[in-house]
């Protein structure tokens, strides 16, 4: 009877483990980091954890386009208390559709928002990918629970969107697309879109019932038409 009782507890653990090792690598972190900041005495900011989190270019981004710290103040003014004396924590609140040219800093502006709003002491749980990713990681194959995927990135408080329109259209990505982004819209939790397409080009891509939530749930910017990574290589 022991041994029965024990193997369960075994099992439950191991798939704690595979989650949270599911967990990091979405996020990009190193599981030895975060080994090695469980092992520190010194103290580790909620800012520290942010950017272990993050790509390692974007670490020290800052968002300053007006109409982004604007999005921040909205959502950081949305956010709520979980329990009393808890940390203020993003709940509901507005999207962002940002449309420029490759290398304009959306991507930059898109990480910054979220540095701009744990330097002002809210609680954020966010997810980024790429469009691409995005696709690859809910495309029907064996082993993987596709759906349960599409919950993940649909539940998310925040989420990150690189890229939306760059990769082949067809009637699958539309489908995952207009998914993704109607529950986001019924749930209203705030989403940070980039494209490099213009704002007046997305509903050939997209299609109709995206390009309506997208309208209804986005303030959208269009970045000036300059290629800010081959200004900073020139100089």
């Amino acid at each position: 009877m022991r041994t029965r009782n024990h193997e369960p507890q075994t099992l439950a653990g191991e798939g704690t483990l595979d989650r949270m090792a599911r967990i990091l690598a979405a996020r990009h972190i190193d599981p030895a980091t975060v080994a090695a900041i469980a092992d520190d005495s010194e103290p580790f900011s909620p800012l520290d954890a942010l950017s272990a989190g993050m790509p390692p270019r974007y670490q020290a981004a800052i968002a300053d386009h007006p109409q982004v710290l604007t999005w921040a103040r909205d959502v950081a003014e949305a956010a709520v208390v979980p329990s009393p004396g808890a940390r203020r924590q993003v709940a509901t609140g507005p999207s962002l559709l940002m449309a420029g040219v490759v290398g304009a800093g959306k991507t930059h502006q898109a990480y910054g928002a979220i540095r701009l709003l744990v330097q002002n002491g809210i609680g954020v749980r966010w997810r980024a990918t790429t469009a691409a990713d995005l696709y690859a990681d809910l495309r029907p194959r064996p082993g993987v629970d596709s759906e349960r995927e599409l919950a993940a990135y649909s539940r998310v408080p925040l989420l990150i969107i690189d890229d939306l329109g760059a990769a082949k259209a067809s009637e699958w990505v539309e489908e995952v697309t207009y998914r993704l982004i109607n529950r986001r819209y019924n749930h209203m939790v705030p989403t940070l879109i980039t494209t490099n397409l213009a704002i007046k080009d997305l509903k050939a891509y997209l299609g109709d019932r995206v390009t309506s939530r997208l309208a209804q749930m986005t303030t959208r910017v269009e970045f000036e038409p300059v290629d800010r990574r081959r200004h900073r290589t020139a100089a």
